[in-house]
């Protein structure tokens, strides 16, 4: 108990000096705030920098390919960036005089931001911009496996806000890591932004604390018989080997027409595919998951194939960089169905769309609720059944599914680290996380002339209709 109360106190003496900065920010402008998250941004993608930070992530952690990391840093936090420039966070956001209706934005205080070991590069600059710029405060709490990034990171941020004059407590790296300091901050803070592994999100959702998190990700490809193969294999190879696979919205199965089933095999393989043998998927299936615990075994996780064939004692031809598992059943027992965090998918076979249909949702109801799927097709009716069909919250059309999930140059999607699942995965909302989602809004209210409109047109003919 008295290191519970330590910890208490500890995470107290943060939010209080947070508290304390937050105050001097929120009345500030909005020009002030604008030019402060731009040079916050321009402190994390300086090419020297980025390049120290991705490197020293994947030394830290032991997951995932620095020039990639890199590439995260670049677009995601330029992305953030790019989708805030412009747009009100202070003051009068909306009026209307027709309705009457004016709206105000407000800070909601200290933010309270979990950060997972996979994205420990960019998640600390893209949510402290998104803080800034809705004049809140952030404390951010990195997995303890990508602390020293985090603290790396926050320090080039708090240079940044002294250098500008602002109190450097506006972003602040909790120190020490742990899950009870977690869970504290959770608790203390006026808003949790909650990106992490299922466990810490479903903390978050019980702190008694307003929250936006995240649901797992266990995303399915489809290729029908009119997609583009060639397209669609390099594709799913730059996305399933993107960061040796640490993003929740990589392509964990895809699902293939019969009539093009064997093509677009041979097209994965050209890519860099190896699809395993039976006996093969046996090993892989002992090597990636731990047998007592049933849980991932961390020496496959976001590493890259070569490393995951030698756990699993199998000869990977040179140039193969990502494995391919034909499989046919679905859930418990069927562990290749589920979200895998590695350059590993599970290929189905289908017949018909509605059959597919169903499969993507039979596979996400057991893995990966709400969150997102994927299609490589020519037909438009194809695209709008999926989306009308399916229970997720993001559909990627022709796209590399985890470079394009979260916003990418070349789509609409709001850039973000943390992507909702809606009450499918146990979220608040299916949306792209990003600095909207901080925000409070004071409503005002002008009298209008009356509104009141007549039974017959709300009713029509229904009022005339017999009892």
């Amino acid at each position: 108990m008295a290191d519970q109360k330590e910890t208490g106190e500890l995470v107290a003496g943060l939010i209080k000096r947070s508290r304390a900065a937050q105050a001097s920010i929120e009345f500030a402008s909005q020009e002030q705030v604008d030019e402060l998250a731009a040079r916050v941004a321009w402190a994390g993608v300086r090419p020297a920098f980025a390049k120290e930070l991705s490197e020293m992530l994947v030394e830290e952690s032991g997951m995932g390919y620095a020039p990639h990391k890199y590439g995260k840093m670049m677009t995601k936090i330029k992305g953030a960036l790019r989708d805030m420039k412009g747009k009100k966070s202070v003051g009068v956001v909306y009026d209307d005089p027709k309705t009457g209706i004016m709206k105000i934005a407000k800070p909601v205080g200290v933010i309270g931001a979990l950060a997972p070991v996979t994205n420990g590069e960019a998640t600390p600059f893209a949510k402290a911009i998104c803080s800034i710029k809705t004049r809140n405060a952030i404390i951010l709490a990195p997995h303890p496996r990508a602390k020293k990034t985090c603290v790396v990171a926050v320090n080039e941020m708090r240079k940044v806000l002294k250098k500008q004059g602002w109190p450097e407590d506006l972003i602040i790296a909790l120190d020490p890591v742990s899950v009870e300091a977690s869970r504290e901050l959770m608790h203390q803070c006026d808003l949790v932004v909650a990106t992490g592994g299922a466990g810490m999100v479903k903390a978050a959702y019980s702190s008694g604390t307003p929250c936006h998190g995240v649901g797992a990700g266990n995303a399915v490809c489809i290729v029908d018989e009119t997609a583009d193969l060639k397209d669609a294999a390099d594709k799913i190879m730059r996305s399933k080997t993107f960061d040796h696979a640490t993003s929740c919205s990589t392509e964990n199965s895809i699902a293939i027409q019969e009539g093009v089933y064997d093509a677009m095999l041979k097209e994965l393989e050209a890519v860099g595919g190896y699809v395993v043998s039976a006996e093969e998927k046996k090993k892989l299936e002992a090597a990636m998951w731990d047998p007592e615990k049933g849980v991932l075994n961390r020496l496959i996780v976001a590493q890259p194939a070569s490393r995951i064939a030698e756990v699993a004692g199998i000869d990977l031809p040179e140039g193969k960089s990502f494995f391919l598992i034909p499989e046919t059943g679905i859930g418990k027992g069927y562990p290749f169905s589920e979200e895998k965090l590695s350059v590993t998918a599970a290929v189905y076979k289908y017949r018909e769309f509605g059959e597919v249909i169903d499969l993507v949702n039979r596979i996400t109801a057991h893995s990966g609720p709400g969150h997102s799927c994927g299609i490589h097709t020519a037909l438009d009716s194809r695209i709008k059944e999926l989306g009308l069909k399916v229970r997720v919250s993001r559909i990627m059309i022709r796209q590399p599914q985890c470079l394009a999930n979260s916003g990418a140059w070349t789509n609409g999607m709001p850039m973000s680290m943390t992507l909702g699942c809606g009450s499918w995965g146990g979220n608040s909302t299916c949306s792209n996380i990003t600095w909207e989602h901080m925000l409070n809004y004071t409503w005002i209210s002008y009298p209008i002339p009356s509104t009141l409109p007549t039974d017959e047109e709300l009713f029509g003919t229904i009022m005339y209709e017999d009892d």
